[in-house]
């Protein structure tokens, strides 16, 4: 399964060992999950990271090589009616390349859209691993 992480899981994973954002890296190999970010997200990440302790750019240093660079999406050729720019490539980008989007911004994200952008489910990571569990497809 292919899952575009954003900004926000990424920095989450990165600033605790513990909770949903970092349980991804941890079952992605098992699950054959292709965590996936773009350009635009990993320089967000870079660029907030400084707000973090320093143990945090250790965890990003040793999380990056395990994700999917995909290119940057831009632009659509279906209707977008989405406010906050700064998030349109994150959005763009997910529908072009991934079955889910994993998302901690609910204001800028399922706040404005719901919990699916053009059949893309926008989900929390304990969410998304909540709904594996259910599904019985998440195994230790």
């Amino acid at each position: 399964m292919k899952l575009f992480l954003d900004t926000s899981v990424l920095l989450a994973a990165c600033g605790s060992a513990r909770g949903s954002s970092r349980a991804l890296f941890g079952y992605a190999p098992a699950h054959k999950w292709m965590l996936m970010a773009s350009p635009w997200v990993v320089t967000e990440v870079v660029r907030n990271l400084a707000k973090f302790p320093p143990p945090a750019t250790n965890e990003w240093l040793r999380l990056r090589p395990q994700l999917v660079l995909v290119d940057d999406v831009v632009s659509l050729n279906k209707i977008v009616v989405f406010p906050v720019a700064k998030d349109r490539p994150v959005l763009l980008t997910a529908l072009a390349w991934s079955q889910v989007l994993l998302t901690l911004d609910r204001d800028d994200f399922t706040g404005l859209l719901g919990s699916h952008f053009y059949g893309l489910p926008l989900m929390e990571p304990a969410e998304f691993l909540e709904a594996e569990r259910r599904a019985g497809r998440l195994m230790k």
